[in-house]
């Protein structure tokens, strides 16, 4: 049995945007930190040098969330580094977060793109939950991103917001079976923040971006800082009795 002290959380999709901003603010609360990215390796390295000069550790590792195919060796990979930088500690925290944005509207839509989608959302997160259960200890924390497009809806994103609404139903049947080993499953819905998301159209589209801040209660759109915190704030102690819950933050979007 491991003595490690510091709690570990595994966090996908965290070279930039909101997973970055999750790792970063995880690692201000104290967890030591596994990020995983696609193919944008020297991102990922910077987040991991940011995380090492708050003062914990951090390490990176490639996963396709696309395709199962390679689930097994990601999960070897984090066994390899739980037992050599970790003292064989399991992670106490996961959030999966690495998704794509594509805009397609129904008529034309492709069962290519549908798959991908189902994939990359919903298939790839229920899998990599399953097998990382053995490496989770009793009394951890899993945060799913959502999005508010589950909620309300956007011309252009039905594969997108229906995809989201699965992962909350999830998310509540995650927490009731997993109940008995004390871990709490919980989804986070981002309304339209400002990244690279989608092309990076709420940051970089001027009109687009008034547009949203004005139909929004505290009057802007959000930023990757107004997303992390609430992981961070999931994952730990101190939201240690929510549960199955499903919480936008979106500043008051269309409420």
């Amino acid at each position: 049995m491991s003595n490690y002290q510091n709690k570990i959380a595994l966090v996908t999709g965290a070279s930039r945007g909101l997973g970055k901003d999750a790792a970063i603010q995880l690692a201000k609360k104290g967890f030591d930190i596994i990020l995983t990215y696609q193919t944008k390796k020297e991102f990922a390295d910077e987040v991991t040098k940011e995380i090492e000069t708050i003062g914990q550790k951090a390490f990176a590792l490639p996963l396709d969330i696309s395709t199962t195919s390679g689930f097994d060796h990601f999960i070897n990979s984090v066994k390899n580094l739980l037992e050599k930088e970790f003292y064989n500690a399991k992670l106490d925290a996961l959030v999966n977060n690495a998704g794509i944005g594509i805009n397609e509207r129904i008529e034309t839509m492709t069962e290519e793109i549908l798959d991908s989608m189902t994939n990359i959302h919903f298939k790839g997160p229920y899998f990599l939950t399953q097998k990382l259960l053995p490496l989770l200890n009793d009394g951890s924390s899993i945060v799913n991103t959502s999005s508010g497009l589950a909620r309300f809806s956007f011309e252009g994103y039905s594969a997108y917001g229906a995809m989201k609404a699965a992962i909350d139903s999830l998310s509540k049947y995650q927490a009731l079976e997993l109940g008995s080993r004390k871990i709490r499953v919980n989804s986070i819905a981002p309304g339209a923040i400002e990244t690279d998301f989608g092309g990076g159209a709420v940051r970089d589209i001027s009109d687009l971006n008034k547009h949203l801040a004005s139909e929004t209660a505290l009057g802007r759109v959000g930023l990757p800082d107004d997303i992390g915190s609430v992981v961070a704030f999931l994952c730990s102690n101190d939201s240690k009795w929510i549960n199955a819950q499903r919480i936008e933050v979106s500043g008051g979007y269309r409420i």
